[in-house]
């Protein structure tokens, strides 16, 4: 764990330079627009050890997997996002000596990220070798009021000579994948251009062939006069920079403003790119850096209105979950349907910016309360789009007869998952989209999404539930056999407990789905039913798996087993480990690790979190209880479920707990892997651990529930959402809670198990005498 980001309400401060942490902030300070986005790399050379990252959504090429054997049914590729033209670059030199922050001494280094208004500053005094001192002040973002533009204004003042400085802004194409399985570079050359200030450069993926145009305009100002300087053009391999040369004064501030495009032929036609670009240069730099920055400061004003939680007594915790949403929403605004959530969004390479299930599990939560209804739709008409692919992937592993399997791993709806264990075992993907489904319904009440696009989706996964278990004549049950739950640490057991009971839930509420069609449009039903060739049989096979379906249990422990044969496994519980065999992932063998109790993550707490209705408090409580202990949460999903149910169960000292773990899993480094980039799935776990855990929301019967609890730390939090039409602001203080209505629609809701109406534009007030 590090704690060098120092603590502030609105912005990610680092102090001082230490090479050996740049990684680490370049993924912290990371910014994006759901468009685009890039790590935190500097703008001038920096030759030190750093991940250069430039990722432009959407754009992937299939990398060849490695792997030394081949099996039926096994992705020939892994999919991902691609490092993409390098648009921040500027070099500079003073009387040809390179300013270089890996060979500088390095004085007043700062580096900010303004979250409030959405931008990244950094401000340093380097002395370089040859003992010349230059203040370099730096201000850049991608707008997120046109998801097409990124704007940079680098400022450079020499504090002690006078020279001849060259400053060369560069678009950069000639680069690659960090995580490149064969060490390829995946862009060819289109297209170059250059004019005195403007520079564009086109690239095509291979195999793909998207293409991508990356164009900029720069001016150069001498104090706060515009300099008219030419500039020297340079060509390399996919590579072009106009080079401007000015003798400059000691304490003379010299100005750069670039003005950048990204546009992609996903959304313009390829013959039409070059042009568009420049019409998107024009547009922005006419307006220029002043003006692009006060819409992005707008644009975020209306991103926080609606979406911001504030803590009252702990600075560390408001800093972490500002930064979480902050991250959410640069990574994914739901303005494209084609478009989805990566584990590591726009700050690194790892799980190759493709999408999981931790978005239909952790991420459309946030969006349902926090943005348009328009926005989680379309995560799950992501999913709607590829459903013939789901099909496909499984018709290639022998299901029949329209079943469908989703991606582990997609970003075109193929699976493209390289490990074995995950891409054919790790089926409890398919009810994480079946949830979702019904997740967005009952939140949003808009049933229409059902008959329109939900009902064919929830059918193929029935599909797939029905011809995924067996009969065991020794049990008389059905089981599932083979799989992988959750717990990642667990490959290819029999009855994951989790798994087994998703399955069942899916099939009722596939049945339940067809019932609320038939009521609403039959002809709208029986047209669908025509199309998938649905027989009425299969309910009724459905219910006979929903009936007979085989659940591990321990009578005498009164607990869900994991899977089949989870006691065989010697009980050591983690408190019980030594600090130094922590992490397990990276100091045991894997071997070790399978035959070990530890849990990587929540599994049976994962399905217990989401039917936890169908549970009493005692049944959630021994459960709990007996897992936890043995979850060593190496993964950055779990210590969310976890805070939830131990704020569901009471336990406020351990809800607290997990909520800081997974809300500064990133700003300190809990896993020493937050150089690879940021964990944005799991910062949306960050969210449901405030507005689940702590404030106890819930949707029951079509109505808002809390039961809240104030931490201990705190003296208060507040958040606003939005339900059906209505945005509530919610408080919780010291003496109970306050509930605003901020529209005009009446809203009955339930707090504590006591009802209330909340008319338009008025509070209520509950004390705490009224919560217990």
């Amino acid at each position: 764990m590090k704690s060098y980001i120092k603590a502030d309400e609105w912005n990610i401060i680092e102090e001082g330079f230490d090479p050996h942490l740049n990684k680490i902030s370049e993924s912290i300070f990371s910014i994006g627009n759901g468009r685009m986005g890039q790590r935190a790399n500097f703008e001038e050379t920096y030759s030190g050890e750093t991940l250069l990252g430039n990722y432009i959504a959407g754009v992937y090429y299939p990398d060849k997997t490695r792997v030394g054997w081949w099996k039926n049914g096994y992705p020939e590729y892994f999919a991902k996002v691609l490092n993409a033209a390098n648009w921040i670059g500027i070099e500079v030199k003073f009387d040809d000596e390179v300013l270089d922050l890996a060979t500088a001494e390095i004085s007043k280094f700062s580096r900010v990220l303004n979250m409030n208004q959405g931008y990244l500053a950094r401000n340093f005094i380097a002395k370089l070798p040859s003992g010349k001192k230059v203040e370099i002040k730096s201000t850049r973002f991608c707008s997120i009021a046109d998801d097409e533009i990124g704007a940079i204004e680098y400022q450079i003042t020499p504090l002690n000579f006078n020279a001849e400085l060259k400053i060369m802004p560069f678009i950069d194409g000639d680069i690659k994948n960090q995580d490149s399985n064969y060490d390829e570079k995946f862009w060819e050359l289109v297209d170059d251009e250059i004019t005195n200030y403007e520079a564009y450069l086109t690239l095509r993926t291979k195999k793909t062939h998207f293409e991508v145009c990356t164009g900029s305009m720069v001016s150069i100002y001498r104090n706060e006069e515009i300099l008219n300087v030419r500039g020297k053009d340079i060509r390399k391999e996919k590579f072009i920079a106009q080079q401007y040369t000015i003798n400059i004064n000691a304490n003379e501030k010299i100005s750069l403003i670039k003005i950048v495009a990204n546009l992609c032929s996903q959304n313009y036609p390829k013959t039409e790119l070059l042009a568009q670009t420049k019409n998107a240069v024009a547009k922005a730099a006419k307006k220029g850096f002043a003006t692009l920055l006060d819409e992005q400061r707008e644009a975020w004003a209306k991103k926080w209105e609606h979406s911001d939680i504030i803590i009252e007594g702990d600075i560390a915790a408001q800093q972490a979950i500002r930064f979480n949403i902050y991250q959410l929403f640069q990574t994914y605004t739901g303005k494209d349907d084609r478009l989805n959530i990566g584990p590591k969004g726009f700050t690194g390479e790892k799980y190759g910016g493709s999408t999981y299930w931790d978005t239909e599990a952790y991420c459309v939560p946030f969006y349902l309360a926090t943005a348009p209804q328009e926005v989680s739709k379309n995560l799950l008409i992501y999913r709607y789009k590829q459903l013939d692919k789901a099909i496909e992937n499984a018709e290639k592993l022998g299901f029949k007869e329209g079943a469908a399997l989703f991606p582990m791993v997609t970003i075109n709806g193929e699976e493209c998952h390289n490990e074995w264990e995950i891409t054919f075992e790790e089926i409890h993907r398919n009810g994480a989209i079946a949830f979702a489904i019904y997740n967005y319904v009952r939140y949003t009440g808009d049933v229409t999404y059902i008959i329109d696009f939900g009902l064919e989706v929830l059918i193929a996964i029935a599909r797939f539930w029905k011809q995924r278990v067996n009969w065991s004549v020794e049990k008389q049950k059905y089981v599932m056999l083979g799989v992988t739950g959750p717990n990642e640490y667990e490959n290819n057991v029999n009855n994951n407990w989790y798994t087994n009971i998703l399955a069942t839930w899916c099939l009722k509420y596939t049945a339940q789905a067809l019932e609320i069609v038939r009521g609403i449009n039959p002809e709208k039903l029986n047209s669908l039913l025509t199309k998938l060739n649905f027989k009425e049989s299969e309910v009724e096979d459905w219910a006979k798996i929903v009936d007979k379906m085989y659940y591990p249990f321990d009578e005498e422990k009164g607990i869900f087993l994991q899977q089949d044969g989870y006691l065989d496994k010697e009980q050591i519980l983690v408190k019980n480990l030594s600090p130094s065999e922590r992490p397990i992932n990276q100091k045991w063998s894997w071997d070790r690790i399978l035959r070990s109790c530890f849990i990587k993550q929540a599994d049976v707490l994962q399905g217990l979190y989401f039917f936890e209705e169908d549970y009493d408090f005692h049944t959630l409580k021994r459960n709990f209880d007996f897992y936890e202990p043995r979850t060593v949460h190496e993964s950055s999903l779990s210590p969310c479920v976890h805070s939830i149910l131990a704020a569901k169960l009471k336990d406020e000292a351990k809800a607290y707990e997990f909520y800081l773990r997974t809300a500064r899993l990133d700003l300190d480094d809990y896993n020493n892997d937050t150089e690879d980039g940021l964990h944005i799935t799991s910062m949306a776990g960050t969210w449901m651990s405030m507005v689940e855990g702590f404030a106890g929301m819930r949707v029951k019967n079509d109505r808002l529930e809390f039961n809240p609890f104030l931490p201990a730390k705190w003296k208060s939090f507040s958040f606003t959402i939005g339900f059906r039409g209505v945005i509530l602001k919610v408080k919780i203080m010291e003496g109970g809670m306050t509930i605003s209505n901020l529209t005009t629609v009446d809203l009955e809701i339930c707090v504590a198990n006591q009802n209330y109406k909340i008319t338009g534009n008025r509070q209520i007030e509950i004390k705490n005498t009224e919560l217990v």
